[in-house]
């Protein structure tokens, strides 16, 4: 692992750069956000945006990376709710579409784009009433600024009559400009406590992200390096999906977190300005 002094990156044909605690908290932009990825454009370095956050669409991040004054196009921007939707369509047989939802329209829209059906509140069997074919076959949750009691209500109520569980990621927490505040993770929590189920977790750490994001860079693992600010999701995902990362310290984890853990980033640099440099060495 390399700290701050005199560091390079070598071997960079890709990056994959995590978005909330890296390029902004919330709705600020960090320091040097431009300069960033101005350095990008001009040494044709391909990135792929790559998000635990399922809020957002991908025209709703390219807006709010437009009004940062960064422009970005769509097949730049890769987040856990597609990546799940992506991985639903893989390995789900076809005739498994409804899906009850916890989550926003970044989780939505690319649901219904692929064909799944969204079914609605307590919209499940009631067998003593003779209505069936109404309980969802999967539910999946992702960040829910909107939850409810009733959401979680009729989550429970579909995962205990067997539909399988999701989550777009575990991040317990999201940092914004007013600090971290609970993130999906705490929905998956309250859900696993009453069901008894854990979902299945597509978003980092598990590596399945990582590996959509170097398909769509057409990268190789070695040549690819991950750029994130929290070490049990970013950086561990990184180590899962077997390629280089950079901790930046803007986000969640403290340098003396690392000592705290059985893996560690390759780098670990104080912030955008220092990344910029250690690209230009």
């Amino acid at each position: 692992m390399n700290t701050e002094s005199a560091v390079s990156l070598d071997n960079v044909a890709g990056l994959i750069i995590d978005m909330d605690g890296v390029l902004w908290h919330g709705n600020k932009s960090m320091p040097g956000l431009e300069d960033f990825f101005q350095l990008l454009r001009n040494q044709k370095i391909p990135f792929v945006l790559a998000t635990n956050n399922a809020s957002l669409t991908q025209q709703q991040y390219i807006e709010k990376l437009s009004s940062m004054n960064i422009q970005v196009t769509a097949e730049e921007i890769l987040t856990s709710s597609m990546a799940t939707v992506s991985y639903l369509c893989e390995h789900l047989p076809g005739d498994k579409k409804r899906v009850f939802v916890i989550g926003e329209d970044g989780l939505k829209q690319p649901l219904l784009e692929n064909g799944f059906v969204l079914t609605d509140l307590y919209e499940v069997d009631q067998t003593e009433k003779g209505i069936t074919g109404r309980t969802a076959d999967i539910v999946v949750s992702g960040l829910d600024r909107k939850l409810t009691w009733d959401k979680l209500a009729t989550a429970t109520l579909n995962i205990n009559a067997g539909a399988t569980f999701y989550a777009t990621n575990s991040d317990s927490t999201l940092p914004t400009e007013l600090g971290e505040v609970m993130g999906n993770g705490g929905v998956l929590a309250a859900l696993e406590s009453v069901t008894g189920v854990k979902p299945i977790s597509i978003g980092k750490p598990e590596p399945i992200l990582y590996e959509q994001a170097l398909k769509i860079l057409g990268t190789t693992k070695e040549t690819t390096i991950a750029i994130g600010d929290r070490l049990n999701t970013d950086i561990l995902g990184a180590v899962n999906a077997g390629i280089r990362s950079v901790l930046v310290l803007t986000g969640v984890s403290s340098a003396e977190d690392v000592q705290k853990v059985d893996y560690e980033p390759t780098w670990i640099l104080d912030d955008l300005a220092a990344l910029t440099k250690a690209l230009k060495n």
